[in-house]
């Protein structure tokens, strides 16, 4: 799978976790945060993708999570983890 594949399947999931108003405002902008990193065409795929399982590594910590949100970030997570230098 290409890295822009592994990108619109992780804004898909940012973009579900945005819309659900159970989870936490600050879980949601940091989803919105991640989705314009991942949509940024000046930088390279890996600094985004490592840019974002940062983020995301954070608030799947955060004890106000619901663990639907929680699971979702992590399917994101394991998409990213698969990026490489193309």
């Amino acid at each position: 799978m290409s890295n822009e594949e592994t990108f619109e399947r992780c804004n898909q999931i940012l973009q579900h976790i945005m819309e659900d108003t159970s989870v936490p405002r600050n879980i949601r902008r940091a989803a919105e945060k991640s989705k314009d990193i991942l949509a940024n065409k000046d930088e390279e795929d890996t600094i985004k993708a490592s840019t974002v399982i940062s983020i995301l590594d954070e608030i799947s910590n955060d004890p106000n999570i619901p663990i639907h949100a929680r699971t979702l970030i992590w399917n994101a997570l394991s998409e990213l983890e698969s990026v490489r230098e193309q």
